[in-house]
């Protein structure tokens, strides 16, 4: 993946750079030593590495401001940064940036159960936020798989999903409001503590804008009463396109599980060795999660079992205990981890009709033959967002540019089939260069209009999203202009 290259104008300010920042920051909060930016030279798409010229790690919104404020009169480029966690190089450096990093910023600010809310700092790891609430009988929806890590800063840039989104929705279904930092360093509010806001949705702009129009530090998060219950269950098929057509099948037939989950041979195989979650050994799995009183959930499991009954089912299990349910998920939740023991791998996030899954599955089992390289599959099934995950080798030459061609195969393929090209990891640099397969020239102008208006000089996260030679072009323009 190419980057821009430093401009030695901004470099050559560093040190200036670095003297405003400490003045406005603890002494420990400002990194500009190489060997310890190296520390922020990537994120979880470790394929590709640089590290920025300083990195700040802000306490509060007023630091944030600052920061902003000096790296706007300076020209510095500014990569936000939540855990680090992304699948897509969101949070990538370029050799010329200022790394804004919110990890310190992870405090519980207001909740309200009457209300339903509570209001952190981003930089809250998702799993804490469930945390802080669930002794009071209440939970935050969104799960991503990363969510004892994650931070909410970065839910809300690439708007993550999870394995329960099919009933609760994505972050933006979650999300009721931010404060968030426009580059010159102005702090504005945007929705709160109730349903909707008036006006333009510039909520819904936000979530999901990976970076390119301000930085959130704080977020009003929707909070919801834990289920009465909640019951998985396992069901094995003798192929990966009939698996596929069930999940149709169950949404086609007006069933709402709070979670349907697909796994192939190879993860099953892969995630049973690491977790040991008694999977059954078959070529594709479904963990169906259903909630309700015993009787709702007795009443949906058959239905939905009765319907994957007509799609060569070879095994099916209900779980009988809540320490049963746990290994289920805890399965689910390694899949990443488990494969990542056995190779490297790319993941991909491409989104599809439920109803395009068996021919999606299929033309991507075929180029695995094409490519000479395994994938396996694991995804959100319910609402079809995919996660092939193609193996291979790092340090084989040439390997990891077949992985690229055939991931870019992939997406484009999604995209053929009715779907996009990310549903929850987001554009960052691994799908820039693919955002002219999904729109028209138009389109992506409409799109850079409006970080003309929200970041007039280009400096927030720069080479991400937009084609990367749109958008240096976009961007030696604002800055000529500024």
């Amino acid at each position: 993946m190419e980057m821009p290259n430093p401009d030695p104008a901004v470099l050559a300010r560093k040190d200036r750079v670095v003297a405003r920042l400490k003045a406005v920051l603890p002494e420990d909060a400002v990194i500009h030593e190489e060997t310890e930016t190296r520390a922020y030279e990537c994120d979880a798409l470790t394929a590709y590495r640089c590290p920025p010229m300083v990195a700040v790690l802000p306490e509060s919104t007023e630091q944030v401001s600052e920061v902003l404020r000096i790296c706007h009169e300076e020209g510095v480029p500014v990569v936000p940064r939540g855990a680090g966690t992304s699948l897509a190089g969101g949070a990538l450096p370029t050799a010329d940036c200022v790394i804004l990093g919110v990890a310190r910023m992870n405090e519980v600010l207001e909740t309200s159960y009457a209300d339903r809310f509570v209001r952190v700092q981003t930089g809250r790891t998702n799993l804490s936020v469930t945390g802080a609430v669930e002794a009071d009988g209440f939970f935050y929806a969104p799960d991503p798989s990363s969510q004892l890590a994650c931070a909410i800063a970065g839910n809300i840039a690439m708007n993550s999903g999870g394995a329960h989104c099919l009933k609760y929705g994505v972050t933006t279904n979650n999300l009721l409001g931010v404060t968030m930092v426009m580059m010159d360093g102005e702090v504005v509010e945007l929705g709160g503590a109730h349903m909707d806001a008036g006006g333009l949705d510039l909520l819904g702009l936000i979530c999901g804008s990976e970076g390119q129009l301000s930085v959130v530090t704080e977020a009003t998060l929707r909070i919801l009463p834990k289920p009465e219950g909640a019951r998985p269950v396992l069901m094995g098929f003798a192929s990966a396109e009939v698996a596929g057509a069930c999940v149709a099948d169950i949404i086609k037939a007006g069933v709402l599980p709070v979670a349907i989950e697909f796994m192939d041979k190879m993860l099953i195989e892969v995630c049973e060795d690491f977790a040991k979650a008694g999977y059954p050994m078959c070529e594709a799995l479904l963990i169906v999660e259903v909630e309700g009183s015993d009787e709702e959930i007795d009443h949906q499991l058959a239905l939905i079992t009765e319907i994957a009954e007509r799609h060569d089912l070879v095994a099916v299990r209900e779980s009988a205990s809540p320490e049963e349910s746990a290994r289920i998920w805890a399965g689910r939740k390694a899949a990443f981890s488990a494969i990542g023991r056995i190779s490297d791998y790319m993941c991909l996030d491409g989104t599809i009709p439920v109803s395009a899954l068996p021919y999606v599955l299929r033309r991507i089992g075929e180029m695995s033959e094409q490519y000479g390289l395994p994938v396996g599959n694991v995804f959100h099934a319910g609402d079809g967002n995919m996660h092939p995950l193609i193996c291979y080798d790092a340090n084989k030459p040439g390997d990891l540019e077949i992985c690229e061609a055939f991931g870019a195969e992939v997406l484009k393929l999604c995209v053929e089939a009715g779907g996009c090209l990310t549903g929850e990891h987001g554009v960052g640099i691994e799908k820039r260069d693919l955002m002219s397969h999904q729109y028209a020239p138009a389109d992506l102008e409409a799109q850079m209009a409006v970080k003309d208006v929200f970041d007039a000089a280009w400096l927030l996260n720069p080479a991400k999203v937009f084609p990367l030679a749109v958008s240096e072009a976009r961007r030696a323009e604002r800055m000529a202009a500024e």
